[in-house]
């Protein structure tokens, strides 16, 4: 019993060890198959074979990966202390070079991206960071796109999320904002009274070419002022009014 019992015995190892080699890998999912210690490349989607004892694999994500980077603590071209913080996006295209030529290619492209991020914001100003984010984010997504190539990783999108100003320089920024509308409105209040100039002297240049306009708006502003009963009004009669019946007494 026990000889007949030993080769099944194997016979079932062998066929478990054989099954254990079967992997099966998502349409998103690479396998990096090394031999013998030796790279012999990536395989997958679908039903994969690995040799056991012989064979091991590495299982990669090609999916674009969100990566969040701390708030870092950033001094400006301008001296002025800040606290920026952004979210990279990220994925792997060669599953070979992300596994051989780099230990942990999500850390290494997080520290990265914190140092980038600091370096870059360095060198700008403050109000450059407010104003010129796209700019500031093509600029970073240039460098570590660059600098993560050699580990077969692309950097599809850098976007700053939120700036953290302090609470002294929030103020200075509110009265900064406030002295320039302040600044608008009396622009916008000059420009009124400028227009409302040019068209009171086109208004006496008619009227000198016309003398009888100057009388019938006289007379139009009498009726506005008569429209308001409860009031009394005392007005001046003008010299003009009153020529046609001086010019005839004198004839008589």
């Amino acid at each position: 019993m026990f000889g007949i019992g030993a080769p099944i015995t194997f016979l079932i190892i062998i066929i478990a060890a054989i099954i254990s080699g079967v992997k099966v890998l998502k349409e998103y999912e690479r396998g990096v198959v090394f031999r013998l210690g030796r790279m012999v490349g990536a395989r997958g989607p679908g039903l994969v074979y690995i040799i056991p004892g012989i064979e091991k694999m590495v299982k990669m994500d090609l999916r674009t990966v969100t990566m969040d980077i701390p708030p870092q603590d950033v001094i400006t071209r301008d001296n002025v202390s800040v606290k920026v913080n952004a979210v990279l996006y990220f994925r792997v295209l060669d599953p070979n070079l992300a596994v051989r030529e780099v230990e942990n290619y999500l850390f290494a492209t997080s520290q990265l991206a914190q140092v980038t991020l600091r370096s870059v914001c360095g060198q700008g100003e403050l109000d450059e960071l407010l104003a010129e984010r796209e700019k500031i984010n093509t600029r970073i997504q240039d460098i570590l796109d660059k600098q993560t190539d050699p580990w077969g990783i692309k950097v599809v999108l850098v976007e700053l999320k939120h700036i953290d100003l302090p609470q002294e320089m929030q103020r200075a920024m509110a009265k900064q904002a406030e002295a320039e509308r302040e600044r608008r409105a009396k622009v916008i209040h000059a420009e009124g009274e400028f227009q409302a100039s040019q068209k009171l002297l086109d208004a006496a240049e008619v009227m000198a070419k016309q003398p009888m306009a100057l009388q019938l708006r006289f007379l139009q502003s009498l009726v506005e002022i008569a429209s308001e009963k409860n009031s009394t009004t005392i007005f001046p009669v003008p010299i003009d009014l009153l020529a046609p019946f001086l010019n005839k007494s004198n004839q008589t």
